[in-house]
């Protein structure tokens, strides 16, 4: 492992024969450097939390679109860690009641159920290594990583790296658990204070010492990105979790991690902070954006619907909330024979609203394609994740049986 000493920590040999990097408390020694460009990236970045936060005011009840967004940000968060889920394939899941879903489904299906298990706990808990414990538990359970200690901190030393790497080679080796306990403690009173920095370059820095710390052998990567959403809603900055931070960190995934290494390596907190006021601003006016869109979209296709009928209108409005659904769904949601919820579907879909999601004439499924494109990913497919680089955050990490 490379040798490092910064601002932001140091390596320190161990005595079985390996460097473990130590970082230093938060806040980050010597401050930090608010030049002109990072005056006006925090800048761009709270007025796009501003407008982000007026949203659940203008969207027609908001919270039917805020669980789109969360499914949307559980899956590209997962995307990064090389979970293959779409936003599809939830829906899908949610549809068939999670009977039969793969593995990657049940991640992100489990992402979600975190997201909200924890902004629900901040009504009585305070945003917490305990409520960090708890939030990563439910993201696990039942799931890939579920034998890897549900809710509890490592007991032994991990390391990041590729296929067959050890402690001795690994890319990077978090500290050992006595300095991790230590740092975590440091965290939590870091994520307490309100007096000394802007809270979105607080969580800035929170998630990338949370990522340092790498405190847990599985699940690193996305409770980190969760904490973000959870320290903005904890502060009243944002009532409702619209801001996926995910979808920008996807698209610069390389540079992501190369931000985070260049903090280890050279103490480069101005980098890492600049690169993450950036994202904040891109996505969230992106998200304001999208908003208005559907703001839109809901008063045409209500519009429209109406003229067809009362069944396609009631049919309409309850596809907000499931947008993948069949016929007898249909005809149980609208109180009529299958006949006529069969003839109600295919209305909506000779209007272009609705489309057959599966082939065939039984088991017929359909997509509110007009809806579900407003959050299609303009990220283009990207090929095969870079072993090193791509595992780092989450899956790869792997935990030697050294002393407790």
């Amino acid at each position: 492992m490379e040798i490092f000493h910064s601002r932001a920590g140091r390596t320190v040999p161990q005595g079985s024969g390996y460097h473990a990097f130590i970082p230093e408390p938060l806040p980050p020694t010597s401050g930090i450097v608010f030049d002109n460009e990072m005056i006006h990236l925090l800048s761009q970045a709270d007025i796009a939390l501003g407008r982000l936060s007026g949203i659940a005011d203008v969207l027609p009840n908001p919270d039917l679109f805020v669980a789109m967004y969360m499914r949307k940000e559980a899956v590209l968060s997962s995307q990064i860690e090389g979970i293959q889920s779409t936003l599809d394939d939830v829906l899908a899941a949610e549809h068939a009641g999670n009977a039969v879903q793969t593995k990657s489904i049940g991640d992100v299906v489990n992402y979600v159920s975190a997201m909200n298990y924890g902004i629900d706990r901040l009504s009585t808990l305070p945003l917490s290594l305990r409520l960090i414990r708890e939030i990563h538990a439910c993201l696990i359970t039942g799931v890939r990583g579920e034998h890897k200690a549900p809710g509890e901190f490592r007991t032994t030393q991990n390391w990041i790296g590729p296929q067959g790497c050890t402690l001795a080679t690994a890319s990077f080796v978090p500290p050992p658990v006595p300095d991790m306990t230590a740092a975590l403690n440091n965290l939590e009173s870091f994520m307490h204070d309100r007096s000394n920095l802007p809270l979105i370059i607080q969580c800035a820095i929170a998630h990338l010492q949370f990522e340092t710390i790498h405190p847990f052998l599985h699940g690193n990567g996305r409770v980190g990105r969760l904490l973000v959403a959870l320290m903005l809603h904890e502060r009243g900055v944002l009532t409702k979790p619209l801001l996926y931070i995910s979808h920008y960190l996807k698209a610069n995934r390389i540079e992501y991690y190369d931000r985070l290494m260049d903090v280890r390596r050279n103490g480069n907190w101005e980098g890492w902070i600049k690169f993450f006021l950036t994202g904040v601003a891109g996505v969230g006016h992106e998200a304001s954006e999208t908003a208005k869109r559907i703001v839109a979209f809901r008063n045409g296709a209500q519009t429209k619907a109406s003229t067809m009928g009362r069944n396609e209108f009631t049919l309409i409005d309850h596809l907000f909330r499931h947008p993948i659904l069949d016929v007898r769904a249909a005809e149980k949601m609208l109180g009529v024979s299958f006949v006529t919820a069969n003839n109600t579907m295919n209305n909506l879909v000779k209007a272009g609203l609705v489309s057959q999601n599966n082939a065939g004439k039984r088991n017929r499924t359909y997509r509110f394609d007009a809806y579900l494109t407003l959050f299609d990913d303009p990220i283009p497919p990207e090929i095969p994740l870079y072993e090193n680089a791509c595992k780092e955050m989450d899956g790869y990490v792997h935990a030697a049986q050294l002393p407790r």
